[in-house]
This record gives structure tokens, sequence and C-alpha cells, in this order.
């Protein structure tokens, strides 16, 4: 069984519990410190849950049928150890393509993980999600310039690339 299939220990349980009891608690101590940012916090965050709401069912649809319709073999040759620059050109497309928010690539790159991709190009595509959109470089070409976009452009790039194999060494060494 792979490590991603396997349940929760009680202690990452208890762990996660916790760290949720935080958060509400300190949630909280804001909100009655600051009583006039209650109406701002809680209309946002009602927002936000209505938005997941309606939006995270459908992707947990997807992510089940790319756990089905997608072989194990082709996203180990695309994304796995072996790949190489392909994959992570490769992660750095598929992170840049969709227009969605954050949250839901994190259920895309678990699926991806647990089917053998890299790490790294995890990190890469969940970076490239976060830093580098299609429609987002278009709106920099027309405000801000060819120049900034394409430097900016360059820079974010490399600084991923460089981030998602220094964290996979990081975890490689971590575990060995």
């Amino acid at each position: 069984m792979k490590q991603s299939q396997k349940p929760k220990p009680r202690k990452e349980t208890i762990k996660s519990w916790l760290f949720f009891a935080a958060s509400l608690a300190f949630t909280i101590v804001l909100l009655v410190i600051f009583p006039n940012r209650q109406t701002a916090v809680i209309k946002s965050s009602r927002q936000i849950f209505m938005e997941m709401i309606v939006i995270l069912p459908a992707v947990m649809l997807l992510i089940g049928f790319f756990a089905v319709w997608v072989p194990n073999e082709m996203v180990i040759k695309l994304l796995g150890k072996t790949s190489g620059i392909k994959g992570i050109g490769l992660s750095l497309l598929l992170g840049a393509l969709p227009t969605g928010p954050l949250y839901v690539a994190f259920p895309l790159a678990a699926a991806l993980i647990s089917k053998g991709a890299r790490v790294s190009n995890m990190i890469i595509f969940l970076s490239a999600w976060a830093c580098i959109k299609i429609p987002q470089e278009m709106v920099e070409l027309q405000f801000l310039g060819a120049r900034f976009m394409a430097l900016r452009l360059g820079l974010t790039i490399v600084f991923v690339i460089i981030m998602g194999v220094s964290i996979e060494k990081i975890m490689e060494s971590k575990v060995t």
C-alpha cells in the first residue's frame, strides 16, 4: 500500500484538529479585538465557503475520473522521476493554463503524486498555478509592458524550478 493511501495515524488526526481549534480560537480573539471587522470577515468567509461548496464537488468528481481513467504508467512517464526537463515543462504548462482558485490544484497534485509524479514537478505545478497564468501575463503585458512581463515571468519560472527541486531534495534527505 502506498504511503498516500494509508489512513492517518491517530496522532496526526489529533494534530489536525488541534490546529483547526487553534486557528478558530485565534480568529475569534481577533474578531473580539477588532469588532469593526466582524461584518467584513463573516461576509468574506461566507462567500468563500459558498464558492467552495459549489466548486469542490465538481473537482472531487473530476479527480475521481482522473484516478480511474489516467494510467499510472502515463503519469510516471510524463511527470515521474525520469521525466527530466519535459516533466518540468509539462508541470509549468499544466499549472499556467487553468484559471481557478489554488485550492482546486491541491487535490489534483495529490492524485498525481499518488500515481507516481515527482514531488518537484508537483511543487512546480502548484507554484505555476499560483504565480503564472496566461490571462495574467496578458494583463501584465498590456499594463506593465513586455519588458516587465518577460522579466517577471522568466524569474518566476527560474525560481519556481529551483524551489521545486530544492524541496524535493530536502524531503529526500529527511526520509533517509
